[in-house]
């Protein structure tokens, strides 16, 4: 008889767009390698409503599952954790979401921030296993501190999803104006993720600089972000919404992210996975995945990303094998080891055991 695990994402119509949509997506995609069979929904019937018809008639409100893995941190989370820990089935609790990395990511989030970190601290505590995908956020985690198991794995990266990007490189080009060396960005547009850098950068430099993701211009969205987003320099693409992320790695040919403060970084290790020359913020995170000089470039002022660029613009060889030891450096994130660590963990727990 399989394991039977809930793969949990909250509010996940609205967070298909984010990286935490992208990381349970490459969960399931990894699950779907192993003999766990997933459910995505906790409520019996597949949607609130129906769970709570099932309740009134006394079927219960949950679905069934061995193990509860829930990617987000609401109110729903919260109930299905309640309801784990009532049933004594193993909960895990991946962490997307930092006091950290919140903080300017959107309107007024930066003064949100610490009382985030109190809800943050008693809510990963439940946890029978806290995952995260970084050493660095295991350290962050432990320092509020959290009381409860916790465990890093990497977040992966989906090569398969990938494939093909090389053809829709002219297409795309073409559709945003790009030539030349292409410095871009993938994902939201945030402050955060070194907005301000980048097109400070761009500003200073004759690169074309596209930046593929959405971005927000309505009341939740930063100054920072109106400011740039309306009024960017000349030789800056903000593309918003594409609807193949691959063009976007075909188009592109330095993958420039002036980041602050992540977990890990998806967009980074679909860059290499795509064979790019990386220049990356140098900061606590990046160090246990990434080597300057060998599968990147990190940088700390906004000099050093200058020189960077100038360097990769006129040493193409330097270029390629940059991408070529990134692409190695991809393949040890593959789903198919995440998939089996996945497993392993669900097994562990139901055993009674912490994994290791």
């Amino acid at each position: 008889m399989s394991l039977r695990a809930l793969n949990y994402l909250e509010l996940e119509s609205q967070l298909e767009r984010s990286g935490i949509g992208t990381a349970a997506r490459q969960q399931r995609a990894a699950l779907s390698r192993t003999d766990v069979e997933v459910v995505t929904s906790p409520w019996r019937g597949g949607s609130l409503p129906r769970a709570t018809l099932s309740a009134a008639t006394g079927r219960g409100a949950f679905a069934d599952f061995d193990v509860a893995h829930c990617n987000l941190i609401g109110p729903g989370t919260v109930a299905v954790a309640r309801h784990a820990t009532a049933e004594g089935i193993p909960l895990v609790l991946h962490t997307h979401v930092t006091r950290e990395d919140f903080a300017e990511s959107f309107r007024g989030s930066s003064a949100v921030a610490p009382a985030l970190g109190r809800y943050l601290r008693w809510f990963y505590s439940q946890a029978d296993l806290v995952l995260c995908p970084s050493e660095y956020t295991r350290s962050v985690l432990e320092s509020y501190p959290v009381d409860a198991p916790i465990r890093s794995m990497t977040n992966g990266v989906d090569v398969d999803a990938l494939a093909g990007f090389e053809d829709l490189r002219g297409e795309y080009r073409e559709r945003y104006d790009l030539g030349g060396m292409v410095v871009f960005a993938v994902g939201n547009v945030f402050e955060r993720k070194g907005l301000t850098t980048f097109c400070e950068l761009a500003a200073e430099t004759e690169y074309d600089f596209a930046w593929f993701g959405p971005y927000d211009t309505g009341p939740h969205a930063s100054k920072t972000v109106r400011r740039w987003v309306s009024d960017p320099p000349e030789n800056v693409t903000f593309t918003g919404w594409v609807d193949d992320i691959r063009g976007a790695f075909g188009a592109g040919d330095v993958y420039l992210f002036p980041t602050k403060n992540e977990n890990q970084g998806i967009a980074v290790l679909e860059a290499m996975a795509c064979g790019k020359a990386v220049v990356l913020r140098d900061i606590p995170v990046f160090e246990e995945f990434y080597t300057h000089g060998e599968d990147c470039l990190k940088c700390s002022t906004r000099a050093e990303f200058r020189r960077a660029l100038e360097l990769l613009e006129r040493n193409p060889a330097l270029r390629r094998r940059l991408g070529e030891n990134a692409r190695a450096t991809a393949a040890e994130h593959g789903l198919d080891r995440v998939g089996e660590r996945l497993e392993a963990t669900y097994e562990a727990l139901l055993d009674g055991r912490v994994p290791e």
